[in-house]
């Protein structure tokens, strides 16, 4: 059997902030919620940082909610947030009218992991896509449920990371400009 040849998690990417709304979280498992939100915020940072495009979904947030205010307050200034009603956020028209939808790699996170991530995984895979499950970032209100997910998830040909890895993979190293910025997300 022929080697995986490793990926490398580039600036040239779109991530994905999944559906982190309020009515969905608080039916969510504590404190595990609360350590996903912290991954969250850094990502959002780091995405921020090194200027990687970032799309927030919602799915029906008449219902469910929007994302969270923690999180809306720290989202820069061009991200788009878009409401959906398919599971899975690759499917919005708006993603896929944009010019990010060409991005080689597609970094998720948010919730639920077995529902929304999964299905948005699986589809970008489809479309040839270097899909990245953040792992300590997604959440099911079951751990049987995350942990099924991540596994089709890695299965199928995503690779399952994690947010530090996340955060300075893209850099390559310690020479990069905003090294010590990203770095201070950690402490």
């Amino acid at each position: 059997m022929k080697p995986r040849t490793a990926i490398t998690a580039t600036t040239d990417a779109l991530w994905m902030l999944i559906d982190v709304q309020t009515r969905l979280c608080s039916a969510m498992p504590e404190p595990a919620m609360s350590a996903v939100i912290a991954n969250i915020q850094r990502l959002i940072q780091g995405a921020k940082l090194l200027e990687i495009p970032l799309w927030v979904t919602e799915q029906y947030p008449e219902k469910l909610g929007e994302t969270l205010p923690v999180l809306q307050a720290l989202l820069p200034d061009y991200t788009p947030r878009v409401s959906k009603l398919a599971f899975s956020a690759w499917q919005a028209p708006e993603l896929q009218e944009s010019s990010v939808s060409v991005a080689p790699q597609v970094v998720l996170f948010g919730l639920e992991t077995h529902i929304c991530v999964l299905q948005t995984a699986l589809d970008a895979l489809a479309e040839g896509k270097q899909v990245f499950v953040v792992e300590d970032a997604v959440i099911s209100r079951s751990d049987t449920n995350r942990n099924n997910a991540i596994e089709r998830m890695r299965d199928a040909g995503c690779i399952i990371t994690n947010t530090e890895s996340m955060l300075f993979e893209p850099m390559q190293g310690a020479t990069h400009t905003q090294f010590k910025a990203v770095s201070a997300l950690i402490r």
